[in-house]
């Protein structure tokens, strides 16, 4: 029993012992080191902040009917992969399908929008059906309820926000009084211009 006891206090003294000797002898971390965590520590708080869920705005517009009344925003994000998500939330617009796109310039001033100019085209054809396919904005037809609201996302790879958006200037985000056909050159046949908002240019 003595014997035991004395093994076992000899086991414990023996762990404190190294315990301790480690503490004394671990190595500081250098300055480098600290400051590298440090500032990893700092970006990843500055991206959350920053970003907060992964995604930034990059510029965003009001929508206006052709009366000059507000439908609400559509805003153009970045996201950590590099491509623009699209948010839309518009509301009091027609029943159906209609067909939405970016164009080229920041210019609502027209009656009926055509200051806007054509898609953001790139060196593309129109429409997922083209062979040649899509323009950077295009996207898919908005269905819109009797409620007349329209909430959608939209990732768009083939669109450079600086270069397409945020150029000298700007750009537009335009809704048709119809559904885009996907196909036909150059805009999809999707009738009138109903609804437009500029994104400002830069300098």
């Amino acid at each position: 029993m003595f014997r035991t006891t004395l093994v076992s206090a000899v086991a414990a003294l023996a762990l404190t012992t190294s315990a301790s000797w480690a503490e004394q002898h671990e190595e500081p971390a250098s300055s480098d080191e600290t400051a590298e965590t440090d500032q990893s520590a700092e970006m990843a708080g500055t991206e959350g902040e920053t970003e907060g869920d992964g995604m930034a705005t990059v510029i965003s517009a009001e929508v206006m009917d052709v009366d000059g009344n507000s439908l609400g925003t559509v805003t153009i994000n970045n996201t950590p992969s590099g491509v623009a998500l699209v948010g839309i939330d518009l509301s009091d617009l027609p029943e159906g399908e209609h067909g939405i796109h970016l164009h080229e310039t920041g210019d609502c001033s027209a009656d009926d929008f055509s200051s806007a100019g054509g898609h953001i085209a790139g060196e593309a054809d129109h429409g997922v059906l083209a062979q040649g396919g899509p323009h950077p904005g295009d996207m898919p037809n908005a269905s819109v309820g009797s409620d007349g609201s329209l909430q959608q996302e939209v990732f768009l790879a083939s669109l450079d926000i600086q270069t397409m958006i945020s150029d000298s200037d700007g750009a537009a985000f335009v809704v048709h009084s119809g559904a885009d056909d996907y196909e036909s050159q150059p805009s999809g046949d999707s009738g009138d211009r109903i609804a437009c908002g500029e994104f400002a240019g830069g300098s």
